[in-house]
């Protein structure tokens, strides 16, 4: 299946315009249109071979939104004009235990992403959704509910799910105080989540001039981390930490915040910790530290159906595809509120 999309050659090179092959559609295959594909922070770590493992020719893109266009014989839940979402994943084994309990971001023999890997049944390459069209089992397509906007849907597939997901396994509701470090793309759902969830919120930010946008995003309070006396005034108060933050830094400060049996959910740095975690940061207080991948597909549907109960949104700036370079150089200078999403009808442009 002939396919136009922007892809990066290789890590030093620009992702410009390209024409690939898709795989044949199968009978259990949907085949999508792609209208809006979000841009993750994780599109520029692997066009950029930022964790060494990269692949080339890529076509990033896991936040996408499109049309059905057509699908398999074998296909009963989409049909032709349904708007659907995929997410970071497009398969895994479907048989270990982590898939059969509908984790299949957890799946056991490791699931295929999105982009950047490969088909676990022919072999063909992974592109992702800075094209034009896809085509993916059915039982990795999400249903995209009419409430929701499909400009700004995308990034719930990614950050979304990514924040939803530990809020919703660690049964965070009315009663639990949470606390959101980091106001990104991460974040800013963390906050909007966690507040649809009935628990009260804080933002830890290094800015003071983030104050009023987070109490917009529904934070009820702001701690300033690089203030001393609110950091020592925030001591043992939270349930909960959901750290968003994409680079290593300091969780020292954090967990002296966190109450008895309080728990700090790592899910934006992937990296090593540094500096290491002091032994006592944990004992006084039995605390821990947990991480958090993003979510199963049963998972992701619920929260886009809880997204659109609830009127969560992702902030969004739409760009066209010919600026996506551009946009790059912005999300490391954390220049978007909050997330950025391709138009992919410039693609034909």
């Amino acid at each position: 299946m002939n396919t136009l999309g922007y892809a990066a050659q290789s890590a030093t090179e620009p992702v410009a315009p390209w024409q690939f092959e898709r795989r044949d559609p199968r009978p259990d295959d949907v085949v999508i249109e792609i209208l809006y594909c979000g841009v993750c922070h994780t599109d520029i770590h692997m066009t950029r071979n930022g964790w060494g493992f990269s692949t080339f020719p890529m076509v990033p893109g896991h936040e996408i939104i499109g049309r059905v266009s057509s699908v398999g014989e074998d296909v009963r839940t989409f049909k032709p004009g349904d708007t659907v979402g995929v997410g970071t994943l497009m398969d895994s084994c479907r048989e270990c235990s982590s898939c059969r309990a509908g984790l299949e971001v957890y799946c056991e023999k490791y699931p295929t992403p999105t982009y950047g890997s490969v088909d676990r049944h022919d072999g063909s390459p992974t592109y992702g959704g800075y094209s034009n069209t896809i085509v993916v089992s059915d039982r990795f397509v999400l249903r995209i509910p009419e409430k929701l906007d499909p400009k700004s849907a995308g990034p719930l597939l990614c950050a979304g799910i990514t924040t939803y997901s530990p809020l919703r396994h660690w049964k965070i509701g009315p009663g639990h105080k949470v606390a959101v470090v980091g106001l990104g793309g991460l974040g800013h759902l963390g906050l909007k989540f966690a507040k649809a969830l009935g628990a009260q919120v804080t933002l830890f930010t290094r800015s003071a001039s983030k104050e009023e946008e987070a109490k917009r995003l529904g934070a009820d309070h702001v701690v300033i981390s690089t203030d001393a006396d609110q950091m020592a005034a925030a001591s043992s108060r939270f349930d909960y930490i959901l750290d968003t933050v994409p680079t290593s830094h300091d969780l020292n400060p954090y967990l002296a915040t966190l109450k008895l049996d309080g728990t700090l959910i790592l899910v934006g740095d992937l990296g090593p910790l540094d500096p290491p975690i002091l032994g006592v940061s944990l004992m006084a207080g039995r605390k821990s530290i947990a991480g958090s991948g993003s979510g199963g597909v049963p998972e992701t549907q619920e929260m886009l159906d809880f997204c659109a109960e609830h009127g969560v949104t992702c902030d969004v700036e739409m760009i066209q595809i010919q600026d996506i370079n551009e946009a790059f150089a912005r999300v490391l200078k954390s220049d978007v509120k909050y997330r950025f999403v391709i138009d992919m009808a410039s693609l034909k442009k």
